[in-house]
């Protein structure tokens, strides 16, 4: 009984301890007409607008849809927050979170088959959710303390998708995009290939989003110019952000990168 108590008291121990870290991003919305986007925000330390900073969006995965303005931080969140990184590598970022009936990227899926069957049509509007995270983006591009040349976007699943296409959509943006176990559509490559530096991961064992997917966009990307970085894990299933984003390198390879 005694053990039982002491695990549970662990338990909200550690929930509190990572609670008391995501309060760090701070709660925000975004208004535009009748729509509204909710998401999250960190701010470099000893921020100060006289100064300008990097940008990093990311996108998360369909598991973290919702309302809450808080389940989006469940993966990544820490990468960020950690205190080396945040010294390193001061930038403001920024956490979306997509509705529960709402989608990153105009993906159509097709749930009976084996790994899910995915269909990226290229002429179709961008669904409301990135339509909302391009016009934020435009925002906050137009703030002073916003280094242009510097700004990032990454994301898992289906932020993964959502991260191809707002390069797609938004081509001068972006200095560097990380996409993990995600997909797109090859024939939009072309508009981004060479002018925003990739680093692509997959899972070799993913059963939900075929590593197919991300072969063939890192293929596009190379027959159109571009030289991306492309890491498989030979073990890994879907969750192969866990690997992502554990690599040594990732921020530093980032942070490198700009648009001048």
């Amino acid at each position: 009984m005694k053990y039982k108590i002491f695990v549970t008291l662990l338990f909200l121990c550690l929930s509190n301890m990572l609670k008391a870290q995501n309060n760090e991003f701070s709660y925000e919305l975004y208004l535009n007409d009748n729509d509204t986007l909710q998401y999250r925000m960190l701010l470099p330390k000893n921020f100060s607008e006289e100064k300008q900073y990097p940008v990093v969006l990311f996108l998360h995965g369909a598991g973290e849809r919702g309302s809450n303005n808080e389940s989006q931080l469940v993966n990544g969140s820490k990468l960020f927050l950690n205190d080396m990184n945040r010294g390193a590598f001061p930038a403001i970022v920024i956490f979306p979170q997509c509705p529960k009936e709402g989608y990153w990227s105009n993906a159509e899926l097709d749930r009976n088959t084996k790994p899910i069957s995915f269909n990226y049509p290229v002429k179709e509007e961008p669904t409301k959710s990135l339509n909302l995270v391009m016009d934020l983006m435009d925002n906050y591009l137009e703030k002073p303390f916003i280094n242009k040349e510097k700004i990032y976007v990454g994301g898992l699943s289906m932020g993964g998708m959502g991260t191809f296409e707002i390069l797609s959509r938004k081509p001068d943006m972006f200095a560097a995009a990380f996409a993990i176990c995600g997909g797109g559509n090859p024939e939009s490559v072309m508009e981004y290939a060479n002018k925003t530096d990739l680093w692509v991961f997959h899972g070799a064992n993913d059963d939900i989003v075929d590593p197919q997917l991300s072969v063939s966009m890192v293929s596009a990307y190379l027959k159109a110019g571009g030289k991306p970085n492309f890491t498989l894990y030979a073990n890994d299933n879907h969750n192969s952000w866990d690997s992502a984003l554990a690599e040594p390198e990732l921020l530093t390879w980032l942070f490198s990168k700009s648009k001048n």
